[in-house]
């Protein structure tokens, strides 16, 4: 099904194909209509854009841009920027369709959407990075807004940057338009709580999970691959919760300490290197070795396609919480899955950052903000209701917790497009 002719060759590629290969996987268990399958194997709708930038040394430089709407049945489109050096067409298309199902699972009222920028904004000056934002924001003018499609920060963006496209989005409309975006500063209508969202959504997924074993956090040894925004956030709030987290990584190298690093520290010490390399007590490791380290909890927050049929064999840890988007191959999953470690799928487990932009979202388009209490009780009520939903169909229909989160997101997609019918 991956290479019918129904799919535009130019969304190819692996993050895609993967993305792809676990929707048909759902889709035969939910016998889904061939004419819905039809429309959901591909995006709605995608722009390429060229986005030329003054540097600051005087050359013109042109980057490629992106934004994809894959869905956009159950409202708005929905879906982070990231500034990457491989973003492409068809990892953004991906990762739209995560969304898709992502929105759908927790009962959100949008569908996926995903954009980008190729380059590598660690090269860029914050005139640079700014004039970029501006520029990309400009080009895809037509296809962003707040009842069409929603912006919010993702790998190699910030809340900065969200400010930015705001203000460029404001300037254009002539007044200040805060739903837009989200993840941006509180100054200009962010909400509480948002920046540590889906770390923290990781750790209330955690806790359910932990729950059917009737284990708690206490000792509980964590590795977490990726230390920035998701995994510093997950790492810390497990941290507080009481267990130990033996091992971290970040884009160039690792850290190990079977004794527990000291996850305040860590943070200290990155804020002021911006990488944990060079952390005084731990011992330097690998990405690889940091990924087969002994644990009982792995948390894979960094990247797609890192857990591999080439490593699965020699994964050491009980329990896969995926705080990345794609982090595990369908290969892998056979592997895991047949050495009975419980994998809690990204389209279940990261939802809390999601979750929160919808808040944002809504105290936004109503000019009526809430405290970060009650930011979090609500992310909370919405991440516990949809683990439970998703082991109640894992359980019932026999399948493993990311067939059933994708089952759970795709029907509602599914009936919502067989109500509405096909225009004209």
């Amino acid at each position: 099904m991956i290479n019918d002719r129904r799919v535009v060759p130019e969304f190819y590629s692996p993050i895609y194909r993967m993305a792809v290969a676990q929707f048909e996987q759902a889709a035969e268990r939910l016998h889904l209509d061939p004419n819905v399958r039809k429309r959901l194997i591909s995006p709605k709708r995608a722009l390429l854009v060229s986005v030329p930038v003054a540097m600051d040394d005087g050359r013109v430089e042109v980057f490629q841009g992106y934004r994809v709407h894959h869905d956009c049945t159950l409202g708005p489109s929905k879906g982070g920027v990231r500034y990457h050096p491989d973003v492409t067409l068809g990892e953004v298309s991906a990762l739209a369709m995560w969304m898709t199902w992502k929105c759908a699972l927790v009962g959100l009222p949008f569908g996926g959407a995903k954009g980008g920028v190729s380059c590598d904004p660690g090269a860029f000056s914050r005139k640079e990075l700014q004039r970029l934002t501006r520029r990309y924001t400009s080009e895809i003018l037509t296809m962003i807004g707040p009842d069409i499609d929603i912006p919010a920060p993702d790998i190699g963006t910030n809340e900065q940057v969200m400010a930015w496209m705001m203000d460029t989005y404001s300037q254009h409309k002539g007044y200040s338009v805060p739903g837009i975006v989200t993840g941006k500063p509180l100054s200009i209508g962010g909400s509480m709580g948002r920046s540590a969202a889906t770390g923290q959504g990781l750790v209330y997924i955690l806790a359910e999970a932990l729950k059917q074993k009737n284990k708690s956090f206490s000792g509980m040894e964590v590795v977490v691959q990726g230390f920035g925004n998701v995994g510093s956030n997950a790492a810390e709030i497990l941290y507080k919760e009481g267990c130990k987290i033996v091992g971290v990584s970040d884009a160039f190298s690792g850290l190990y300490n079977p004794k527990g690093i000291l996850i305040p520290d860590l943070i200290q010490h990155v804020k002021k290197g911006k990488v944990v390399s060079g952390f005084p007590d731990a011992e330097k490791i690998t990405n690889e070795e940091l990924l087969v380290l002994k644990c009982d909890v792995l948390v894979p927050a960094a990247i797609s396609g890192q857990i591999t049929e080439k490593n699965a064999k020699n994964i050491k840890a009980s329990i896969i919480l995926e705080g990345a988007n794609g982090p595990t191959t369908p290969e892998a999953d056979l592997i895991l899955k047949d050495r009975g470690i419980w994998v809690i799928p990204d389209i279940l487990a990261n939802a809390g950052g999601v979750t929160v932009s919808y808040f944002e979202w809504v105290q936004g388009m109503q000019n009526f903000f809430w405290k970060e209490k009650e930011v979090m009780e609500k992310l909370k009520d919405v991440m516990t209701a949809a683990f439970a939903s998703v082991l109640e169909t894992s359980i019932k229909e026999n399948v493993d917790l990311r067939t059933a989160a994708l089952m759970r997101g795709i029907k509602r997609i599914a009936d919502a497009y067989l109500a509405r019918g096909l225009f004209p």
